[in-house]
């Protein structure tokens, strides 16, 4: 199994550090670095081209593409651009995208698992060449061909929370990405509801077959800090795990021992921020990557021991450089 360690690009980092920081990444020895397209803060093809271009090696994640913002053969395009400009460099994140952002935008389907699905399955045929499939409720590409042709198609995977949508990433994409918090539990259903860990040849679309049985992406982020104290990095994580007692991350709780208990917790706390300043230390070791070097290369193995290829760190600290040199003690010398 793939075992890699990627880094976040912080949505909020000034522009001006954006270009070093990825740099600095990939000096670090970091596998990838994700850059994240959310509504009002950057967009995520634009930043992917330009760290890619000021970089040599590090694999570039897109995490990740609303579905219902870009018409796909247009998205497919410029993923193509990015992959054959930077081969074998790009990885493609694609999800039905925050549900509030999505509505305010006016882009919100009726049946977003449906558009999520079509999407899929039309740009990975898209990127590999080949005409685009029929039209579908959604998606209407038919016969498009991508004329630049990428000599590797970029991996596109779906990230999504739950279990039907991540049913649907094993069965039209390569694979899943999981949003922050993902314990080992929540990675290993994953898997599960995926149908596995690899995809036999011919699965999904018929244009997959004769490519053999391939290892399928699970990808996952995780708030993170490093420090010398333990415990005071775990505090210091405190404010990247606020948000997480909402309804929304019901899934990544469900196989916690401890969601019942933490669900009582989030109804007892007056906000999110007091919510995550009394969870219990036991609970924050489980849902972020926050401790001593060896504490969080632990958890980070047991993330890939879980089924993830690549675990993905998201600086959760003010000073983000730092944060940065910091994340980067767990690595391989």
């Amino acid at each position: 199994m793939v075992s890699r360690v990627g880094v976040m690009v912080p949505r909020d980092l000034p522009v001006d550090e954006v270009l070093g920081y990825a740099q600095r990444a990939e000096e670090l020895g970091f596998d990838e670095l994700w850059v994240v397209e959310d509504l009002g803060f950057r967009g995520g093809v634009a930043q992917a081209g330009a760290v890619l271009a000021r970089t040599s090696r590090i694999t570039v994640g897109i995490g990740i593409l609303p579905a219902g913002a870009r018409n796909a053969a247009f998205a497919a395009m410029e993923l193509a651009t990015l992959a054959q400009l930077f081969p074998g460099r790009v990885i493609a994140g694609i999800g039905h995208g925050m549900p509030d952002w999505m509505r305010q935008v006016g882009a919100w389907p009726a049946s977003p698992l449906t558009l999520l699905e079509e999407y899929t399955i039309a740009v990975r045929t898209l990127l590999r060449g080949e005409p685009g499939p029929a039209s579908g409720r959604y998606v209407k590409v038919e016969g498009v061909v991508i004329g630049e042709k990428p000599l590797v198609a970029p991996p596109v995977v779906l990230g999504v929370r739950g279990p039907r949508s991540i049913t649907v990433a094993g069965r039209v994409a390569d694979g899943v990405l999981l949003a922050e918090p993902a314990a080992p539990p929540y990675v290993e259903a994953a898997v599960r509801q995926m149908g596995g860990g690899t995809r036999p040849a011919g699965a999904g679309r018929p244009s997959d077959a004769g490519q053999g049985e391939r290892e399928l992406e699970v990808i996952t982020y995780d708030a993170a800090v490093v420090g010398d104290d333990g415990r005071a990095a775990r505090d210091l994580v405190r404010p990247g795990l606020a948000w997480i007692g909402e309804p929304d991350w019901a899934p990544h709780l469900a196989a916690m021992p401890f969601a019942e208990d933490l669900a009582r917790h989030r109804r007892a706390s007056a906000g999110p921020e007091e919510f995550a300043a009394t969870m219990p230390d036991e609970w924050v070791r489980e849902l972020a990557l926050a401790g001593t070097a060896d504490d969080v290369r632990a958890q980070i193995a047991a993330r890939h021991a879980a089924g993830a290829t690549s675990v993905v760190m998201i600086p959760a600290e003010p000073d983000r450089l730092d944060s940065l040199n910091c994340l980067a003690r767990v690595l391989p010398h």
